[in-house]
């Protein structure tokens, strides 16, 4: 994974605070009891015009000491092996304890950047506690508030310096990659099985049996299309472990990097909100989607029964009823051919570009048919439209109050626009200007 940005150490020594900082949000919890961040926390952060995933490794309060060591150790062997950048915090008014020579030892056999930070130094008269972590090996330790926010912006300076160069990986557009997404247990593995003909894949009745994100080749009519098959999303409350917190970090990194996600559910189970939760973040990423309902083989079939199923799911989705719905079995390959002919349709249409002369007749006639309304005893105006990106498409709609316009008229034109140029399956985004 690109740009991944790791913070470990022991509890308490100031790591959410950190995190809250650099992404401008307290976005954690932060207390003074060890343990308190028990969820898995990850979060989009840039600097310099460099993007990364920001993780906080966090802890959970054991039954013995000797499992919490443990386990701090399991998240720094796991961040060793996903991160770019390890931030390794220590404390400069409790000095280096037992556990802090524990990781460092371990840190310093990574063929990875490690900067020693020493937090809670507020103030230049305290920095001369950073002497006694020169003992640690990981080099010249950087000193930071955390809490005060001192030193956290040449910190992130010496972070992006050894980032990739473009920060998350970028896409690739010669080669359709697609990301089969979901809960644990869906099928996923199994699908991407069927797929390619052999078993990729470890599959059993364990959820969560894939950890890792596994990408295949698969050859359909002389082209090359990349499977990325990922370990399963749980909810929050159910992940404790941290290769299942790192396992979730990799699910969003490869819908960053891929062009359509399929999200797989179970026919049996139905959509749930966690589903609900996947299709999100999918679409916050401006990623082509497919919600495909797995085991559909299950179902007792009766007349009418995958169209009331579709409309029960599109009612569901709410402001996403955008995304296609396919009824598949990975089990028994039915349809499952269908995933690959819809995913290269969805790219084809995220690629789409619109003439601007032809936009703007549109838009003309949905303004004429349906004003917005007047906000503030302001008369609102729409006088021009044009595409200004498309992979994904982004449409810039001019106006004389941009800021005025009301998200149910947004969603309109949105509307309008999807049932006169398509865009199946792909989140547009409409930026609206000031004429």
């Amino acid at each position: 994974m690109n740009g991944l940005v790791a913070i470990v150490g022991r509890p308490n020594v100031g790591k959410s605070t950190l995190f809250n900082r650099i992404i401008q949000n307290r976005k954690v919890v932060v207390d003074d009891q060890p343990g308190v961040t028990r969820d898995r926390i990850y979060e989009n952060a840039e600097w310099a015009g460099k993007n990364f995933v920001l993780v906080d490794t966090g802890g959970y309060v054991p039954d013995s000491e000797d499992v919490f060591e443990k386990a701090i150790r399991d998240q720094a062997h796991i961040a060793i092996h996903q991160a770019q950048v390890i931030l390794f915090m220590v404390d400069a008014q409790t000095g280096i304890t037992p556990l802090d020579e524990d990781l460092a030892g371990i840190l310093r056999t990574a063929n990875k950047k490690i900067l020693l930070l020493v937090n809670k130094v507020d103030a230049e008269i305290h920095e001369s506690e950073l002497a006694q972590f020169y003992t640690l090996g990981l080099g010249d330790p950087v000193s930071v508030s955390a809490l005060m926010g001192r030193n956290v912006g040449d910190l992130l300076d010496l972070i992006v310096n050894h980032l990739p160069e473009n920060g998350l990986a970028p896409e690739e557009t010669d080669k359709l990659k697609i990301a089969i997404v979901g809960r644990p247990n869906v099928g996923k593995s199994m699908l991407v099985n069927a797929l390619l003909g052999a078993d990729r894949t470890i599959v059993t009745d364990v959820p969560g049996t894939t950890r890792d994100a596994i990408d295949s080749v698969l050859r359909y009519h002389g082209e090359e299309i990349v499977l990325i098959d990922t370990a399963g999303l749980r909810k929050k409350s159910k992940v404790i472990e941290a290769i299942e917190f790192y396992s979730t970090v990799r699910t969003l990194s490869s819908i960053d990097r891929c062009h359509v996600a399929v999200l797989l559910i179970d026919a049996v189970r139905g959509l749930s909100h966690q589903d609900l939760a996947i299709v999100d973040e999918i679409v916050k990423r401006k990623k082509g989607i497919i919600l495909a309902v797995n085991k559909w083989d299950l179902v007792k079939k009766e007349t009418n029964t995958a169209r009331e199923f579709e409309l029960a799911i599109r009612k569901s989705l709410g402001t996403n009823s955008f995304v296609p719905v396919l009824f598949i079995s990975a089990l028994e390959k039915q349809r499952i051919i269908k995933v690959i002919e819809l995913s290269k349709r969805i790219f084809a249409e995220r690629s789409k570009k619109i003439k601007t002369s032809v936009l703007n007749v549109v838009i003309d006639e949905a303004v004429r048919e349906n004003r917005p309304p007047a906000t503030r005893g302001r008369d609102i105006t729409i006088k021009y439209a044009t595409q200004i990106r498309h992979n994904p498409p982004v449409i810039a709609l001019f106006s004389n109050y941009p800021k005025m316009i009301p998200a149910p008229y947004q969603r309109y034109l949105e509307k309008r626009i999807r049932n006169a140029f398509g865009f199946e399956g792909v989140p547009i985004t409409l930026v609206f200007k000031k004429k």
